[in-house]
């Protein structure tokens, strides 16, 4: 069994494209209503109906007053860190610290390059990442930034503002190279797709995590374990994912809580999000945290 023994959050991820502005909107309001913990936002910029993540959260922020946002994940190679730091600290000090970020190397080369980014693959992706998030990291927290190497040119650029609360760094892994570097410098893991990373898989990814954090000499029990998880909620639904009744998707979160290691679920509804996000919120979500709690406690 690998449960961490971390708090439970869930979320719900809210579609960007502009088409679908007015009902992104309601699913927020919605998510808030019903006592989710995160909004989640997906950073796909060079797909041309998606709106701009930042301009996206920053407006919804404004329509919320509780729930927290997360870059689903935020492309390093596109949003260069010490800008990324400034636009996290500046929403979270307008949010009253309701902002998390969630970040990746750059998953899609070819369309990052056609935004005129850089493009950069294999390790010299994952190299360039890690020291993406030791910049974030010291912007975040004020200090003076400086640092050149083949990847970053930063001349001493004094980083403010401080966000009232923490921005932790999760990062978006699926292979062993940048789940190592999750381990040694990230505050948490984002999964990919339950239909990418399929439950059977994750062990192993886990054991990457915590052998990297261990032997950098941190506990792995810190990190947060995030899960985006796609599917229907229906006895009778269908679609790509996990699908069933509310049961199964009880059992099921459950299971991937203490059998699994997550702490975090992200829910993307296949078909009628705001039905879904009812049932998700409604139901699924009280009865897992009942459940973990009830494991936990040994009742």
């Amino acid at each position: 069994m690998t449960d961490y023994g971390r708090p439970l959050s869930f979320g719900v991820s809210l579609d960007p494209t502009a088409g679908a502005w007015e009902q992104t909107q309601r699913l927020a309001q919605t998510a808030e209503d019903l006592g989710l913990d995160h909004l989640a936002v997906q950073d796909h910029p060079y797909q041309p109906g998606h709106l701009d993540t930042w301009t996206l959260i920053a407006h919804l922020s404004a329509l919320t007053h509780r729930i927290s946002f997360l870059t689903d994940v935020a492309d390093l190679q596109l949003r260069p860190p010490v800008m990324l730091a400034k636009a996290a600290a500046s929403l979270s000090v307008l949010t009253d610290g309701r902002i998390q970020l969630g970040v990746g190397g750059g998953g899609i080369p070819d369309a990052i390059a056609s935004m005129g980014g850089p493009a950069r693959r294999g390790q010299d992706m994952v190299a360039y990442a890690e020291e993406s998030l030791g910049l974030l990291r010291t912007a975040l927290s004020g200090g003076v930034v400086q640092l050149h190497s083949p990847y970053h040119s930063v001349d001493g650029y004094r980083a403010g503002p401080v966000p009232p609360k923490p921005v932790e760094l999760w990062l978006g892994a699926q292979k062993p190279r940048m789940l190592a570097v999750t381990g040694r410098v990230a505050d948490g893991w984002i999964s990919p797709l339950n239909i990418y990373v399929p439950p059977q898989e994750v062990p192993s990814r886990q054991r990457i995590i915590d052998q990297a954090a261990a032997e950098a000499g941190r506990d792995p029990a810190t990190l947060r374990r995030v899960y985006n998880v796609i599917g229907t909620i229906g006895d009778h639904g269908e679609g790509p994912g996990l699908v069933g009744g509310v049961r199964r998707w009880v059992d099921t979160l459950t299971e991937w809580t203490v059998e699994l290691g997550f702490d975090t679920f992200v829910f993307w509804p296949a078909t009628d999000p705001e039905r879904q996000l009812t049932l998700f919120a409604g139901e699924v979500v009280p009865a897992v945290r009942e459940r973990v709690d009830a494991m936990r406690s040994g009742r």
